[in-house]
C-alpha cells in the first residue's frame, strides 16, 4: 500500500465525500448504540459491550473477555467490572467451553438476545430495507471498499499501539 500524507496529498471531491459519508455512518451508528443503551437501560459502554458479545456469538466466534476489551477499547480490569455488571443484570454469562478450562467465552443470555432483537426489529427496519434493496454489485463494491478501509485502519491502530508501547 502506498504511504500518503493525508494532510498534504491532494484529495478529489469524491474521495472527500466518501470520507464524510464514513464519518456520518460512524456518528449515526454511535447514536444507535446510545438508543440501544436506553432501550436496554444500560450505560452506553455496557450496551456497546453487549452488542459486541451478541454480534460475535451470532457470527459463530464468541468473544473472550480479553478480545472484548480490545474491541471496546477498555483495560482488562475495566472490562471485568463491566462484565460483572452485565452478568449481575442477567445479560451475559461466562462459560468455560474449551478443553482449556481457563479460557472463558462470553455468551449473551436468552433474555438479552431477545431484547436486543426487539430493538433491532423496531430500530433496524430502514437499515435492513436499504441493504435488502441494494443491488448485489453495489454491495460487493461496498464490501471490498470497507474491507480495504478496515485493513488500513487496523494497520494504523497497530502502528499507534506499537508507538505507545515504545514509550512515546
Amino acid at each position: 500500500m502506498t504511504e500518503i500524507d493525508p494532510l498534504t496529498h491532494p484529495w478529489a471531491e469524491d474521495q472527500v465525500a466518501a470520507m464524510h459519508r464514513l464519518r456520518d455512518w460512524a456518528v449515526t451508528f454511535v447514536e444507535l448504540n446510545h438508543h440501544l443503551s436506553s432501550w436496554m437501560a444500560l450505560p452506553v459502554s455496557d450496551a456497546n459491550a453487549l452488542g459486541q458479545v451478541i454480534w460475535a456469538e451470532a457470527d459463530g466466534s464468541p468473544l473472550s473477555p480479553a478480545s472484548l476489551a480490545r474491541r471496546i477499547g477498555m483495560t482488562s480490569g475495566a472490562t471485568s467490572i463491566l462484565l460483572d455488571r452485565l452478568e449481575t443484570a442477567g445479560h451475559v454469562e461466562r462459560h468455560r467451553e474449551s478443553t482449556d478450562r481457563r479460557r472463558i467465552t462470553l455468551r449473551a443470555t436468552g433474555t438479552a438476545r431477545a431484547e436486543s432483537q426487539r430493538f433491532l426489529a423496531f430500530a433496524g427496519t430502514e437499515i435492513a430495507a436499504t441493504v435488502q434493496e441494494t443491488p448485489t454489485e453495489d454491495l460487493e463494491a461496498v464490501i471490498r471498499f470497507l474491507d480495504r478501509m478496515t485493513a488500513a485502519a487496523t494497520a494504523a491502530n497497530t502502528r499507534l499501539v506499537q508507538r505507545a508501547t515504545a514509550g512515546h
